[in-house]
């Protein structure tokens, strides 16, 4: 069964207005089945995962891009085979007014992004496709938030949930031995196995790097370094702080998010699903699935995330500000069916902060089954409706 995903708008978009367009985000979150699907039985499709593809197109560049003739011609697994980018941009460049004619795919940000900005700069349409949203697989029913994050968010356990435990102990270990590998030279898999359980704790906390070194017994480089790796192969996002001075923000600690509650779970071995989110980390895994829903909303819509946290001197803390339509709005992520008085106070001190680069609104998303106002002009939001309601704001 196919899913519609919501990037097909953006790359409906993108396809008329660029020669090329890629397709980038984490291992086995559906982009080959979905550009299959967008660009039609008509396509071209090459994987360089096929080593025999991979050494003709190496070998063989131009006679490699030749048979293809005037179909549109889907590469996937581009970052596999760099070199034949080059190729692709004196193609492109024959003839700039042909649009939408390559769909390349890739899963290994920084490498990639390096090439392809030193071959197809201004040439090329980037996007990113996530795990599913629960815009997106909404149609499977009204979701248990247990199970939502018991089973994450990846389309096949999301889709068979029977699945989860053997297909989620699968992608880390694969995870690890390929992508790692490849991203960087890393001798020690066993520290590197340390850091990542241990980053899996932090999840939903500020990234002190220096205390991660002293626990991993790494170097402090060494994790940086492999905070990079997180970064690069999509696990992981560093959410940066709100300051008005933008050079503050890169310098100040971030929070981290793993991008899926179920690798959080498996690396942190949370024993079951309404157990995980009863236990000590509930309220890091509940905050944690916003933050990813934010990210993927801006994704689908082809945005860059605008996205931060706030937090004040004496460690009153706003869980996300969303810049929408030039307004900061501060949202608390509270695992509560009952807001309360107390939930409103970091918003209305962001907002007092703030001034009127502030939201008139801010909101407590959480548990409750349906929407409704509170005290100062704040909302309490569903948890299940987040997504939707950030979708319209950022498409109004």
């Amino acid at each position: 069964m196919y899913v519609r995903r919501l990037l097909h708008s953006t790359l409906s978009q993108a396809v008329k207005q660029f020669p090329a367009v890629l397709i980038t985000g984490p291992r086995q979150a559906g982009k080959t089945t979905f550009v299959l699907h967008e660009a039609g039985k008509d396509a071209a499709y090459i994987s360089f995962d096929d080593p025999i593809e991979r050494r003709f197109g190496s070998s063989d560049p131009q006679g490699f891009l030749d048979r293809f003739g005037e179909r549109t011609i889907i590469l996937d697994e581009v970052q596999y085979l760099p070199e034949i980018l080059p190729y692709l941009k004196m193609r492109i460049d024959r003839d700039r007014r042909k649009t939408g004619k390559w769909l390349l795919t890739g899963s290994q940000q920084f490498h990639l992004m390096k090439n392809i900005s030193e071959s197809l700069a201004g040439r090329v349409a980037l996007l990113e496709l996530l795990p599913f949203s629960v815009l997106e697989h909404e149609h499977q029913g009204p979701h248990r938030l247990e199970r939502l994050i018991w089973n994450g968010c990846y389309p096949e356990p999301a889709l068979n949930a029977g699945v989860r435990e053997i297909w989620v102990r699968s992608y880390i270990q694969t995870y690890i031995e390929r992508d790692v590998r490849q991203l960087q030279n890393i001798k020690d898999l066993h520290a590197f196995n340390l850091f990542l359980g241990m980053a899996a704790a932090h999840h939903g906390q500020t990234f002190n790097t220096a205390t991660l070194s002293r626990d991993v017994g790494v170097s402090l480089p060494t994790v940086k370094a492999w905070t990079g790796v997180l970064e690069a192969s999509y696990l992981c996002r560093l959410l940066p702080p709100y300051f008005k001075n933008y050079g503050k923000r890169l310098v100040k600690t971030p929070k981290l998010y793993f991008l899926d509650t179920a690798i959080v779970c498996e690396l942190t071995r949370q024993p079951g699903a309404e157990a995980a989110l009863a236990g000590a980390m509930g309220g890091a895994l509940f905050e944690g699935l916003i933050v990813s829903e934010a990210t993927k909303v801006y994704s689908m819509l082809g945005k860059r995330p605008d996205l931060f946290f706030w937090r004040s001197h004496d460690g009153l803390e706003v869980d996300l500000i969303i810049r929408i339509q030039g307004k900061l709005v501060p949202v608390e992520i509270k695992l509560t069916a009952t807001p309360t008085e107390g939930h409103l106070e970091p918003l209305r001190r962001f907002k007092a902060l703030a001034g009127k680069d502030a939201a008139e609104a801010g909101f407590v998303v959480c548990r409750i089954k349906e929407e409704k106002a509170l005290p100062h002009g704040n909302r309490a939001l569903p948890w299940h409706r987040f997504a939707e309601w950030l979708f319209d704001a950022l498409t109004k």
